[in-house]
């Protein structure tokens, strides 16, 4: 649900487009801040890759906020009659081409032409956010080549149209490399459409930082919590894909300041969450009884 329909309430608006009535919280970790800019800049479509819960779709927030502020400030934008910056779209098996551009309905005796996610983004110049693109049908990822390369169009095959992408429009993509199956790869043709930024989980001290002013908790608990997040990602050799990720290290410290104890918040949060074997879910207790002795 779009930021602004959740707090104002009663506002109809497209659950894909998201407005933002604050900045988002977001901590850089590396230069991505300056190289999304710079993809922004020159028009270059971004392809975001890195584990769940690392921050990708956060960054995408702040990236798209910032952005729009900046357009504001510089009279390219008005600021009384805002755009959604931010338009995103979860991609999945069902995924199709049609869900994306546009299809026709059905309205009393008339049928009508209806704008989808990605065509809404290329005409108001908001940031189109793919996540989990390797999840969308063929014909999906296929749809988005035109518009990923110096053309910048979106063909609409379905009115006999093609549209040129607005000025401030940019196509971002995000997947995670360390789940994905043969099948299920980024094809070649679409990846080197892209410029990549890489996410990894944040080093401890910023993602205490991140933990704390997300749940609430203070300083020295989310320190431990950080702590017991790098210590379950050593025990990738043990059997993890990736880990703990932030999203349920802050989950687990919202639970803690909801009354629960800061062992019961990591036992739901963390070790319940990330694994169904007994083994492993006993070395990440062992650990939690550790730090939270």
């Amino acid at each position: 649900m779009a930021e602004r329909e959740a707090q104002a309430g009663g506002i109809e608006s497209f659950f894909e487009e998201h407005f933002f009535t604050e900045e988002p919280y977001y901590v850089p970790v590396s230069d991505e801040v300056s190289i999304f800019r710079a993809a922004y800049a020159a028009k270059l479509p971004v392809l975001l890759k890195g584990p769940t819960g690392c921050g990708k779709t956060r960054f995408i927030e702040y990236m798209a906020y910032t952005l729009q502020q900046e357009r504001i400030l510089q009279g390219i934008e008005s600021a009384t009659d805002v755009s959604a910056p931010l338009i995103t779209v979860a991609c999945h098996e069902d995924l199709s081409a049609s869900d994306l551009v546009g299809r026709y309905l059905l309205e009393g005796d008339e049928t009508v032409w209806i704008d989808g996610p990605l065509t809404r983004a290329v005409k108001t110049g908001a940031v189109c956010y793919l996540d989990e693109i390797v999840e969308a049908r063929k014909d999906t990822t296929v749809l988005i080549h035109p518009l990923a390369d110096y053309r910048r169009i979106l063909p609409i095959e379905k009115r006999g149209r093609m549209l040129r992408a607005h000025d401030n429009f940019l196509l971002v993509i995000s997947y995670n490399p360390g789940y994905q199956s043969v099948l299920k790869n980024l094809k070649h043709s679409t990846r080197q459409r892209f410029v990549a930024i890489d996410f990894e989980y944040p080093p401890p001290e910023v993602e205490a930082r991140i933990i704390s002013h997300e749940s609430g908790i203070d300083a020295a608990t989310a320190e431990r919590m950080a702590l017991l997040g790098q210590k379950v990602r050593n025990l990738r050799d043990r059997g993890f894909e990736e880990g703990v990720s932030t999203r349920l290290l802050i989950y687990a410290g919202k639970l803690l300041i909801s009354g629960i104890s800061a062992r019961r918040a990591c036992e739901i949060a963390v070790a319940k969450s990330i694994t169904d074997d007994p083994e492993l879910e006993r070395a990440v207790l062992e650990l939690i009884n550790s730090i939270f002795e």
